[in-house]
């Protein structure tokens, strides 16, 4: 998780959300991402997103068998639908996020999904929750 938080304070540095996500196959990281949507200028561009589309790329193939995603925030209902296709087995997430999430909050994405994956919330969530209120913080100021 240590990683992905160091994501998301890379993309809080362009003006994206800090939200920071990994793919990772036993201990070796296969692919790691911020934030782009303002880079990007692309509303799917989702650190999730963006580290799904590097680990399919690396592993040629549209499966993530037997790997697991670490991100700092709870996934929308857009990246969680994401993880489930790509049939990622665990999900590690920081923050939790009442307003747009889409795996504990909102849509509940692991309840309808056909593939089932694992479910572990709260990860370090202090400091992924504290990433994120400075940053909408100092947006505000």
């Amino acid at each position: 998780m240590e990683m992905a938080i160091e994501e998301a304070r890379k993309a809080a540095s362009r003006g994206s959300v800090p939200v920071g996500a990994l793919v990772v196959s036993g201990s070796q990281i296969i692919s790691s991402a911020g934030n782009e949507v303002i880079k990007n200028s692309d509303p799917t561009a989702h650190a999730e997103i963006i580290a799904i589309r590097r680990a399919c790329r690396l592993r040629n193939s549209h499966i993530l068998d037997g790997c697991d995603m670490y991100v700092t925030l709870e996934p929308c209902p857009m990246c969680a639908q994401a993880i489930s296709l790509a049939r990622i087995r665990r999900l590690y997430f920081g923050a939790y996020d009442p307003k747009y999430g889409g795996i504990e909050h909102g849509a509940r994405i692991f309840e309808h999904a056909p593939h089932k994956t694992e479910i572990i919330g709260g990860v370090l969530a202090t400091r992924c929750a504290k990433i994120l209120k400075n940053f909408f913080e100092n947006k505000r100021n």
